[in-house]
């Protein structure tokens, strides 16, 4: 492509019209995508080193015998006999069982925030008030939470004990302080945590959804149930997938909760997979072993995505 340029002529005349080149597209193209690369090249570095490079690394050392106390020169290659005794041990099996019976937050804190969804979105006043009271546990401090609820649950003289005392149990559960009651009070402190995020994010999902269809359902007669499964549910799917999704994979990231409140017990039975890694790695410094459970974390995680993907194309309305 050239551009034509007026240059004044030597007799007066008019002036003549020289072609004027401009950049070929190739070379301007090349401009755009070396600008580009340029403006996200930190990103891409930070990727790279903070992610990448660190999943390779766990890869590798599951392969590994290794205390890092002793430096690079103390690793030492073992094969799959990592894995073999990770199958073989009780304790990262009964982690990852409790990790199992922790998914079951994910359909309870969602089906109770679409519930809550569906209430303040048509029938409350104060919209805002009660999407940020609902908010607030999710942006709040983990630690602060979870001492809060260490009180509460306290078995002497914690407020939920003695609330159910004075309406007649005579022996309530220690709750945290109980093998049989300390997953289950993990989870509904998660439950609790969680609906905040659920909560607007379907608000989001009922905000999208055409007014007219109601409309539509009441002149046929539809009534509210109708309505609901016909028409809020199927629309609402892709949001219920993605919070299935993220919720299930948050679910296997659990550590600061356990943390504060049981550091796995009793007796591991609040281990779950992420905090039976890390007193692996930092408390009985067997980064290997522990490199081959984030490994197998990783691939477990992977194959359930995975199978959620495969299976949203059978309930999922787009």
């Amino acid at each position: 492509m050239a551009r034509l340029q007026a240059t004044p002529p030597p007799d007066g005349r008019s002036p003549a019209r020289v072609p004027r080149r401009l950049p070929s597209g190739g070379s301007l193209q090349r401009g755009e995508t070396l600008a580009g690369l340029l403006f996200v090249s930190p990103m891409l570095l930070g990727v790279f080193a903070l992610v990448l490079l660190p999943i390779v690394a766990t890869l590798a050392l599951g392969f590994a015998d290794w205390n890092f106390v002793a430096g690079w020169d103390g690793i030492r290659w073992v094969g799959l006999d990592n894995f073999r005794k990770l199958f073989e041990d009780p304790a990262f099996l009964k982690s990852l069982r409790n990790n199992v019976l922790f998914l079951l937050t994910v359909p309870v804190y969602m089906l109770i925030s679409m519930t809550l969804a569906i209430v303040i979105d048509r029938y409350v006043y104060l919209k805002g008030y009660f999407k940020v009271a609902y908010f607030m546990p999710y942006i709040s401090n983990i630690v602060a939470v979870a001492v809060v609820w260490q009180v509460l649950f306290q078995p002497s003289y914690g407020p939920v004990n003695e609330m159910l005392r004075a309406i007649g149990f005579a022996n309530p559960p220690k709750w945290l302080a109980d093998p049989n009651y300390a997953l289950v009070s993990i989870m509904m402190i998660s439950v609790w945590l969680s609906i905040g995020f659920n909560l607007i994010i379907y608000i989001a999902g009922l905000q999208s959804i055409p007014k007219d269809l109601y409309e539509a359902a009441d002149i046929d007669g539809a009534n509210g149930w109708t309505k609901f499964s016909r028409i809020t549910v199927p629309l609402l799917s892709p949001t219920s997938f993605f919070l299935l999704v993220t919720g299930i994979i948050s679910t296997f990231k659990v550590f600061d909760l356990i943390a504060v409140t049981t550091q796995g017990g009793p007796i591991g039975s609040t281990s779950l997979v992420v905090w039976y890694l890390y007193d692996q790695a930092f408390t009985n410094l067997k980064v290997g072993y522990a490199s081959s459970v984030a490994t197998v974390l990783f691939v477990f995680v992977l194959l359930i995505t995975f199978g959620q993907w495969g299976a949203q194309k059978k309930w999922v309305n787009y």
